[in-house]
């Protein structure tokens, strides 16, 4: 359970203004989070914001009050008065300000006076927060405001709303309780969150099971265009602008299309490389196993995350990338080789 200083307790009862800022291209978990987050804080009082770096995909767009979410892409003025102007500042499913965009991160970084409160699961985090809670064995941070709220001692106050939210981060991050990050107590938390009264199969519905057309064609595409190199049990798939494009690329669309590479049966390793307007090459990186995926984005890539799941960018070309991807899998495999030797 997660020790929460008398400190910060005593913040958040008498503080009235705080914000909630995710990371930049925002995912269930960090949404379900927030916004469960927000309602907490809203029944304590709080004035507060969730606030995302840039538009969340549409296919999370169904959750409670998502149109409340700002963006600072679009609106940075308004938001910067009220970061200046909150008493907390909550950061959630990230623990380096790089992750929320070079314009955001720029902003937060004036605000060094200002008291944050970092809630996330990623490995590696940076000291920017007063109040840090970072545990890389949790499955998701929608698990570890679950465990904040609680260990404050307002279960009670976890409700329908809450728990939908707070179920979809939980779901999305473990790929329906399948990923090796879901334990014994994911489970059990995921259990209480049905007894609040949610609905599981709308929610995976929503999430899983509601694609357009344009969606579906462009999966179709990624799939035609998989790669399987037996010879290092790795798959990948890549995308370019220009089949984006055609396929009416909304963002969010391509979640989990990476998975896909490591179902294949002798798999342990895949890759989604996604070439974007003006933003250079977005990499998703998954593993079986002991395979280090965020060793690999780190090394490689400019990334890092989970050992089964991580990301990584690279301001190079979609061809450039993958060749430089296709230079350095034998040697990062041959070291692990070496060092399990």
């Amino acid at each position: 359970m997660i020790q929460i200083p008398e400190q910060l307790k005593e913040l958040i009862e008498k503080s009235k203004l705080s914000a909630i800022i995710v990371h930049r291209n925002p995912d269930g978990d960090a949404l379900g989070s927030a916004l469960a987050l927000q309602s907490f804080l809203q029944k304590k009082g709080h004035k507060t914001h969730v606030i995302s770096p840039n538009e969340i995909p549409g296919y999370l767009k169904w959750l409670p009050e998502t149109e409340e979410i700002l963006i600072y892409e679009t609106n940075p003025e308004k938001i910067q008065n009220i970061l200046k102007d909150s008493e907390i500042i909550f950061t959630l499913d990230f623990n380096d300000l790089s992750r929320s965009g070079k314009d955001l991160e720029k902003f937060l970084k004036k605000l060094k006076a200002k008291t944050f409160v970092m809630i996330d699961h990623h490995l590696e985090p940076s000291d920017y927060a007063r109040f840090m809670f970072s545990d890389s064995s949790k499955s998701s941070t929608s698990e570890m405001v679950y465990d904040f709220i609680v260990t404050l001692g307002h279960k009670n106050d976890i409700d329908r709303k809450m728990a939908t939210t707070l179920y979809t981060g939980i779901m999305t991050d473990t790929g329906s309780f399948k990923f090796p990050n879901t334990t014994s107590q994911t489970m059990r938390i995921a259990a209480d969150l049905m007894d609040k009264g949610i609905n599981h199969n709308e929610i995976q519905t929503k999430i899983f099971d509601s694609f357009s057309l344009d969606k579906l064609h462009l999966l179709g595409e990624a799939l035609n265009k998989l790669v399987f190199l037996p010879q290092y049990k790795t798959a990948y798939i890549a995308l370019g602008k220009d089949e984006l494009k055609k396929h009416h690329y909304q963002k969010g669309d391509t979640e989990g299309f990476v998975n896909y590479g490591l179902a294949l049966k002798d798999a342990d390793f895949a890759v989604m490389f996604l070439e974007n307007e003006n933003e250079g090459v977005r990499i998703s990186f998954r593993s079986k196993g002991n395979f280090p995926a965020n060793e690999f984005a780190k090394k490689y890539f400019n990334g890092g995350g989970h050992l089964n799941a991580a990301g990584g960018k690279t301001s190079k070309s979609l061809e450039e990338t993958i060749r430089l991807f296709l230079e350095k899998l034998p040697e990062f495999i041959n070291r692990l080789q070496l060092e399990n030797a």
